[in-house]
């Protein structure tokens, strides 16, 4: 009976992690065949490091309460206005970091959008494995249980500004949010010249 219950224990375990790293490269499928700027034979040149499960971190989740507007530059010279939503806290390679995920103004005008949380980033990879001014992930207010957030690196991303030169507008993460570990998860360089 005790063989069966910790054959039963792994074999749950297994199918986890597979069905952890199926949804992940699901994400990665679907995010290379609809990417809005990547086109046709150029997808190619979209690359991911490897899904790494310790990437996919549980943050802790402080509310930063009555943060004020601030303009956020952007890749174009203009500024976006955000604010701090919460600040996030992790171990990371037996390392304490810090995030702060913001909110965006113009987008709470917007009901499809008014609960879009946005977390740009740099760290260690970036300007050598992953794009020269940072990566971002999306998430929503609902993603924030009690005290915690998921924040899956995994599904971190390029802005636009990584694959066309001079047309789009993107926020450049701030100082706050650089990372002093390398996150060798989510997407990397651009591979294709622009």
């Amino acid at each position: 009976m005790r063989f069966l219950f910790i054959f039963l224990l792994i074999n749950f375990n297994v199918k986890a992690q597979q069905s952890y790293k199926d949804s992940i490269q699901a994400f990665v499928d679907d995010y290379k065949s609809n990417h809005g700027v990547v086109k046709n034979r150029d997808r190619q040149y979209l690359q991911f490091f490897p899904i790494d499960e310790k990437a996919r971190i549980k943050a802790h989740f402080e509310p930063v309460k009555n943060a004020e507007w601030f303009n956020l530059p952007t890749s174009s010279g203009r500024t976006k206005m955000y604010r701090q939503y919460g600040k996030l806290s992790f171990l990371y390679e037996g390392s304490m970091q810090v995030l702060y995920v913001y909110q965006s103004q113009s987008l709470l005008q917007d009901p499809k959008h008014m609960n879009d949380l946005f977390l740009p980033f740099t760290d260690l990879t970036t300007g050598k494995e992953s794009y020269e001014t940072g990566r971002y992930i999306d998430l929503t207010v609902s993603d924030i249980k009690g005290s915690q957030i998921t924040v899956d690196f995994n599904k971190s991303y390029n802005p636009y500004c990584a694959y066309v030169s001079g047309i789009y507008s993107c926020p450049i993460p701030p100082k706050e949010n650089r990372l002093r570990v390398a996150i060798r998860a989510g997407e990397k360089k651009y591979l294709k010249e622009h």
